[in-house]
């Protein structure tokens, strides 16, 4: 090796020892940095946290109890109440032209059509107060599906009933 390869060799050294001890510091820098910033926990993520962890269930006892428990069956019956279908309508000729007539206008899946061979029909055959169970707990036969509350679960047994009383008026 000549004596200029040597030089370079040597100053290439000391510039890489130079970097690696710059690097060194700057990561200890960035880790004392770090350790002294106090970070505040992002708020979405501590509710998801809490909802994972939280109880299923609640124990009531006694007098206080029972009141938190009437309590909780209010707010549910409220809650449930706001996601009643169509407003709470029982106005059967709106609820059946936005989700009866899909079926019972075609006679889909076997859907009894609005005449007195459909619906008339099994009137007759059946009784309204069968239609009406049916209509509400859903039906499998031989011919056809009529799925639970015709497929909408936000909707009352008072909607379903008045829907029903309404498609049996329109059959005659």
């Amino acid at each position: 090796m000549r004596n200029y390869d040597l030089e370079f060799l040597k100053r290439f050294s000391m510039v890489l020892a130079f970097l690696a001890a710059v690097t060194v510091g700057l990561i200890l820098f960035a880790h004392h940095i770090n350790g002294t910033v106090k970070h505040d926990p992002d708020p979405a993520a501590e509710q998801r946290v809490l909802n994972r962890i939280a109880p299923i269930g609640a124990v009531y006892a006694g007098a206080t109890g029972a009141a938190q428990q009437a309590e909780a069956v209010k707010a549910a019956a409220e809650a449930a109440a706001s996601q009643v279908a169509y407003g709470g309508t029982t106005d059967g000729k709106t609820i059946f032209g936005n989700l009866c007539t899909g079926c019972h206008t075609s006679g889909a899946g076997g859907a009894p059509k609005l005449d007195a061979a459909g619906i008339g029909a099994r009137v007759a055959a059946q009784g309204l107060d069968e239609l009406v169970k049916k209509a509400t707990e859903g039906f499998t036969g031989s011919t056809g599906v009529m799925p639970a509350k015709g497929g909408n679960p936000a909707l009352t047994d008072e909607q379903v009933k008045a829907t029903v009383e309404w498609m049996v008026a329109q059959s005659k």
